[in-house]
């Protein structure tokens, strides 16, 4: 039996879902001009790769999930230009944040935050990161220096949320010995 492709409106796309994909990518990057752009490059992007669409989902859906993923690239990109300052890893929207103030790296965070530019203390940060075991490398870019959500995180690196925190502390505690050894102590 031969299967039969199925005919897509694409023309009528337009019409049909542009408002809805509009609004769904304004909701995320708050610009109207990138979101219009998104709209069209996720039309663009359904257009050439009709011939993959299985027809398992609604049309509608099919776009969206393009359209998410132009988004999430977006912001990789994005992220991935910009450099994470030292006290990201110290301090949280203005309370003690990603490290327990008991087993905080010693030293002083005043003269560490007139460090952020300083060469030496990102290189010996990266090269604590480094020492991280494979998989705990990608968790702790992720969520600690990318942001993502807990549930992105798990996903992508196929864990569970528990064993997530479990990879995060003990990778917190390794970076705050290496820390203090390499930087601290140095």
């Amino acid at each position: 039996m031969q299967e039969q492709k199925v005919q897509y409106d694409v023309a009528g796309w337009v019409d049909l879902y542009a408002d809805q994909l509009y609004n769904y990518a304004l909701s995320r990057v708050d610009d109207a001009d990138l979101a219009k752009d998104f709209v069209q490059e996720t039309f663009l992007a359904g257009v050439k790769s009709i011939d993959s669409f299985e027809g398992k989902s609604a049309v509608k859906t099919w776009l969206i999930s393009i359209l998410k993923r132009k988004i999430i690239d977006y912001y990789r990109q994005k992220e991935a230009r910009k450099t994470t300052p030292i006290s990201h890893f110290f301090r949280e929207k203005g309370r003690v944040g990603h490290w327990v103030p008991e087993a905080a790296p010693q030293g002083n965070y005043s003269e560490m935050e007139e460090a952020i530019d300083n060469k030496e203390l990102q290189e010996a940060i990266a090269k604590c990161i480094a020492l991280l075991p494979g998989k705990w490398k990608g968790v702790v870019l992720d969520k600690l220096v990318e942001e993502k959500e807990s549930e992105e995180v798990c996903k992508e690196h196929e864990i569970t949320p528990s064993n997530l925190w479990v990879i995060v502390h003990r990778a917190k505690l390794q970076l705050r010995e290496c820390l203090e050894r390499k930087w601290f102590n140095a």
